[in-house]
């Protein structure tokens, strides 16, 4: 899950109340559907910098809470707002996401490097999604060989 740390980074949500963050924003169908359908409580993420000098992972946090409406898209205030969406019919949905603990930084060079993770969904060129799903033998192999 990429969030921008001049947003709310890793260590954001590590001083939040429950170490817990809404994950909103997301205006992508696919990412929405991706929290919508198959993120269930417990699930593990990684939580991944982006749109920063360093992009990469920075922590390990897990589902908190299954998906429900995002807030912003019913405030007209919020960059997020959505004028076709309604209580009704919302359009957008987020999940809550609990950090765990922060991590080294794993940036793109060094998950590149290894030809274990060359069909990591995130490191596809012209991927611009900032949730995608995660093989587990990618997950096994970052949080075993690269976390360390």
């Amino acid at each position: 899950m990429k969030s921008e740390p001049s947003v709310v980074g890793i260590d954001d949500v590590l001083a939040m109340p429950g170490k817990t963050v809404d994950w909103w924003g997301v205006r992508n169908y696919q990412a929405r559907n991706f929290m919508r359908d198959q993120m269930k409580v417990g699930d593990q993420v990684f939580f991944y910098h982006s749109n920063c000098k360093l992009p990469g992972i920075a922590g390990l946090a897990e589902v908190a809470k299954l998906a429900y409406p995002d807030r912003t898209q019913f405030d007209p205030e919020s960059p997020y707002f959505d004028s076709k969406a309604t209580p009704e019919t919302p359009r957008w949905m987020n999940v809550d996401v609990r950090a765990l603990r922060k991590t080294r930084l794993i940036g793109l060079d060094e998950l590149r490097a290894h030809p274990e993770l060359a069909h990591m969904r995130v490191l596809q060129r012209g991927n611009r999604l900032s949730i995608t799903p995660v093989d587990p033998a990618e997950w096994d192999f970052i949080v075993r060989r690269l976390l360390k």
